[in-house]
C-alpha cells in the first residue's frame, strides 16, 4: 500500500466503471478510505472487490448525482462511515453527444449530471472539508472542455462548464485551504468504449487506430493513466496547484 493519501477519506462519483473505478482503486492503494457513488451496482461490486483484495477500505452508495438529495446522501455516508472527508473527485458523467437536434430532455439530462451534480456534491463536501481545515477537489473534465467537435453541443458545453466551474470554485475556496483542479482526459479505453467499438463493428485494434489517430501517442488511454493525474492533484504533491486544468490527452489539443 502507498502513502500519498494515507488516512484520507475520499468521495468519488461514478466509481462503478472506467475512469472512476480506476481512481477508486488507485486511491485505496495509496491509503485512502474510499466512498463512491454510482448507479451501476454490478460494476460497483467489482470496484469494492478490487479495493478490498488490495487491503483497502471501500463503501458503495447507489446514487444519482443529478439529484441534489443524493449528492448530500453520498457525502453524509462517507462521513458517517469513515469519520470525515478530505478529497472529492467529481467524475460521474452522461455522454449524450448531439448538436442542433438535441431535445430539452437531452440538455436537462446532461446539465443535471455533468454540471449540477458536480456543483451540488462539491457544496456538501465543502462543509465537511472546512471542519478539517481544508481538502482537495478534482473535477474530471475533458479535452472537449477546450475544443470544438462536430455534433457535440450537449457534451462539450457541459464539459466547458466544468472547466469554468473549476476555476470559480478554486477562487472562492482558496481561503478555506481547499484546492480545486480538473483533469481533462482525451480518448480513454473503457468498458463503454469497448461496447461502442463492438456495436460499430470494430476490433480493438481498429478502434485504437481510429480513435488514436489524432493523439500524438497513437492510442486511447488506459483508465489508470487518467487516475494518476487525478491522484497527483488530490495529494500534497500538488500543494501549490489550484484553479488548473491538467490536460491528459496524449497531445490531441496540442496540434
Amino acid at each position: 500500500m502507498g502513502v500519498r493519501l494515507k488516512d484520507k477519506v475520499a468521495v468519488v462519483t461514478g466509481g462503478g466503471s472506467g475512469i472512476g473505478q480506476a481512481i477508486c482503486v488507485l486511491f485505496a492503494e495509496e491509503g485512502a478510505s474510499v466512498c463512491f457513488g454510482d448507479l451501476n451496482e454490478e460494476g460497483s461490486a467489482e470496484t469494492v472487490r478490487q479495493i478490498e483484495a488490495a487491503g483497502g477500505a471501500a463503501h458503495f452508495v447507489v446514487a444519482d448525482v443529478g439529484e441534489e438529495s443524493e449528492c448530500k446522501r453520498l457525502v453524509d455516508e462517507a462521513v458517517n462511515t469513515f469519520g470525515g472527508l478530505n478529497v472529492l473527485v467529481n467524475n460521474a458523467a452522461r455522454f449524450i453527444t448531439k448538436g442542433a437536434d438535441a431535445t430539452p430532455q437531452d440538455w436537462d439530462t446532461m446539465m443535471r449530471t455533468n454540471v449540477y451534480g458536480y456543483a451540488f456534491t462539491a457544496r456538501f463536501a465543502i462543509g465537511e472539508m472546512r471542519k478539517t481545515a481544508g481538502g482537495t477537489i478534482v473535477n474530471v473534465a475533458s479535452m472537449s472542455s477546450l475544443i470544438a467537435q462536430p455534433e457535440s453541443w450537449t457534451y462539450n458545453a457541459t464539459k466547458g462548464a466544468v472547466a469554468q466551474l473549476t476555476r470559480c470554485m478554486a477562487m472562492d475556496l482558496a481561503p478555506d485551504n481547499i484546492r480545486v483542479n480538473a483533469v481533462c482526459p482525451g480518448v480513454v479505453w473503457t468498458a463503454g468504449a469497448a461496447r461502442n467499438a463492438k456495436e460499430w463493428g470494430m476490433t480493438k485494434q481498429e478502434a485504437f487506430e481510429t480513435w488514436g489517430v489524432h493523439q500524438l501517442i497513437r492510442r486511447p488511454a488506459d483508465p489508470r493513466e487518467i487516475a494518476y493525474p487525478v491522484l497527483f492533484l488530490a495529494c500534497e504533491e500538488s500543494s501549490f496547484v489550484t484553479g488548473s486544468l491538467l490536460v491528459a490527452d496524449a497531445g490531441y489539443t496540442a496540434q
